[in-house]
């Protein structure tokens, strides 16, 4: 991944607080997210790579990918798919935060 890519964003979350949620912890601690977001940080720093970490309040989810929108009533976990009011674009929340994490990132270093 870091050989491929110059730039890599990520969300700065809250690992210690999500593990709190026992629906949860057991799937977070098994992905090692703690270590895994070290190790990007440490192979981009040797390859010459930029890592970037996203403030875990930036509001990734809420905000509309196409338009720009912030969408407060997407705050709900159970929320998956919603439709911008605004622009009426159709967003997965997983895929629309990625685009979002990505351009705030982008935005950072420019």
């Amino acid at each position: 991944m870091i050989s491929e890519n110059q730039v890599i964003v990520s969300e700065d979350l809250q690992i210690k607080n999500m593990e709190k949620n026992h629906q949860l912890a057991k799937a977070i601690s098994d992905v090692s997210w703690y270590e895994l977001t070290r190790q990007l940080g440490y192979k981009a720093e040797w390859n010459g790579r930029q890592y970037i970490k996203i403030d875990a309040c930036y509001a990734s989810s809420q905000i509309c990918a196409t338009c720009g929108y912030q969408n407060t009533d997407i705050k709900d976990l159970s929320v998956r798919e919603w439709i911008c009011p605004k622009c009426r674009a159709k967003h997965d929340r997983d895929i629309n935060a990625a685009k979002n994490i990505l351009a705030e990132g982008l935005r950072q270093i420019a």
